[in-house]
């Protein structure tokens, strides 16, 4: 997916891989430490505001089309703590893509490292050059990678120094050669409050990239702000303008960004109000120069006083792109929204068309979003059934038009322990998308799952083939899918190995075969 769609912001040391966002509706915590990892959730997504024709959502075949799911090359040799993760997947364009994650030293110190195929041959994973010198504290993880094209890409997370303090980085890859990370430029004088972290990077073009994230002021207010590459050189960070005016409760955070192109690119996150309550925004970028956040068109009337929030944008070229996340509504359930940009213009936001009515059971939500042109996007998330088991949905934009969301097809035969995410999606074109995410079988085993779209049409979802015979720890789940063109996707994520160990994984789909 362009950028990464799914917010996951840091990882607390020692328990949760991701960490807990529960003021947005939604939690992915995939158990990590000296027991290995494994999945818990997210409640984010739903809606119902039928907004014109629905697409037909007729199966198709799936299965053959992805290969088998290998452990990260190298990635096992990094791994002598026993736990292993791909958090973020990229391709710039058919089997050239990224993968960046986390890994435990020998003395279980959390390291971040990106590992890249090309030409359809996935390369060893390494430790991000020069993250292991900025990370004094033993703290480190990947958290988004981007490509623009084969071998020109970018990562972000964060990092701790040894006398305590969260950091951000970014390192970029030019010509198939990862630089050194480096702490993102300006943010230290931002962050007095000693919290920062880069929780998203998107590139527009080789040498154009953006990343966003938040950290403290020395108030220990929560901020969020952006910083801009451009012509492989990257600017200083700043607060996301107007941020600072919505913020009035003192926690504000981009959780995306995605660019439709160099310098024109979008933001979107959360702020708490001057009454504390949690209110989603979005802020442009127009010709390298940030515009004035605002709230999320419409979405305080969908939401009475309860907390919203966007998880996920997506840009598919300059000032139109879409953005997706949660709400409460007047009767206290979480539910799930979309809003479009068209024309540089945030439209309102509206409830995920059909959503409501899969919705009986409770909290819903929008987990990812990926555009592949104006006005033909995909959404997908998870929402409670009448039996209160969450199950996992996607939703498709067809001229500017959402369709009805549908239960992922096959997912329900697949979901006999009664729980479903889906934690990302991604378009390679119009109407030719993926999903992945994670389900669980009986006595509560987790195993991770892609499904694909085909001229409009969303195949059945299958378990990743090879990922049983990898997964004997019973504890698996794919984080992030990203399609380089149609067809031609990956699908990264970790598995249990045995029951207190994880490793991480890809899969590719070649040519939709």
């Amino acid at each position: 997916m362009a950028g990464k769609a799914l917010s996951l912001g840091r990882f607390d040391a020692g328990r949760d891989l991701m960490r807990e966002q529960m003021t947005r509706g939604r939690v992915l915590a995939v158990l990590a430490g000296a027991v290995a990892v494994w999945s818990a959730v997210a409640l984010a997504a739903a809606g119902a505001a039928n907004a014109g024709t629905v697409r037909a959502a007729r199966a198709v075949p799936a299965a053959g089309s992805w290969g088998k799911a290998i452990e990260v090359p190298g990635l096992g040799a990094l791994n002598k703590g026993g736990t292993a993760v791909v958090v973020s997947v990229s391709c710039g364009s058919a089997g050239s893509c990224a993968a960046g994650g986390f890994y435990l030293d020998r003395h279980r110190h959390r390291q971040g490292f990106v590992a890249v195929e090309r030409k359809g041959r996935w390369g060893r994973a390494i430790e991000v050059p020069g993250l292991g010198t900025l990370n004094t504290g033993g703290d480190a993880v990947v958290v988004s990678v981007s490509c623009a094209s084969a071998g020109s890409c970018a990562a972000g997370g964060d990092y701790t120094r040894r006398h305590g303090g969260l950091q951000g980085f970014v390192a970029v890859e030019r010509n198939g050669r990862w630089d050194r990370a480096f702490e993102v430029r300006g943010l230290a004088a931002l962050n007095t409050g000693g919290h920062a972290e880069v929780n998203s990077v998107s590139c527009g073009s080789a040498g154009s990239c953006a990343a966003g994230g938040d950290y403290r002021d020395r108030h220990s207010r929560l901020r969020g702000f952006v910083a801009d590459e451009r012509n492989g050189r990257w600017s200083t960070a700043i607060e996301v303008p107007g941020l600072a005016a919505l913020n009035k409760g003192g926690h504000a955070e981009v959780n995306s960004v995605s660019c439709g192109s160099a310098g024109s690119c979008a933001a979107g996150g959360d702020y708490r109000d001057r009454h504390s309550r949690l209110r989603g925004f979005v802020a442009d970028e127009r010709n390298g120069r940030w515009s004035t956040a605002i709230e999320v068109p419409g979405l305080a009337a969908l939401t009475t006083g309860g907390p919203a929030g966007v998880n996920s944008v997506s840009c598919a070229s300059v000032g139109s792109c879409a953005a997706g996340g949660f709400y409460l509504d007047r009767h206290g359930h979480r539910q799930g929204f979309v809003a479009d940009e068209r024309n540089g213009r945030w439209g309102t936001a509206i409830e995920v068309p059909g959503l409501g009515a899969l919705n009986t059971g409770g909290p819903a939500g929008v987990n990812s979003v990926s555009c592949a042109s104006p006005g033909s996007c995909a959404a997908g998330g998870d929402y409670a059934d009448g039996d209160g088991n969450a199950q996992g949905f996607v939703a498709d934009e067809d001229n500017g038009v959402w369709g009805t969301a549908i239960e992922v097809p096959g997912l329900a035969a697949l979901n006999t322990g009664g729980f479903v995410q889906v934690l990302s999606v991604s378009c390679g074109s119009a109407g030719n998308c993926a999903a992945g995410g994670d389900y669980t079988r009986p006595h509560g085993s987790l195993q991770g799952f892609v499904a694909v779209e085909r001229y409009g049409r969303w195949g059945e979802a299958i378990e990743v083939p090879g990922l049983a015979a990898l997964n004997k720890g019973d504890g698996a789940v794919v984080v992030s899918v990203s399609c380089g063109s149609a067809g031609s996707c990956a699908a990264g994520g970790e598995y249990a190995d045995r029951p207190d160990r994880g490793q991480g994984f890809v899969a590719v789909e070649r040519n939709g075969r």
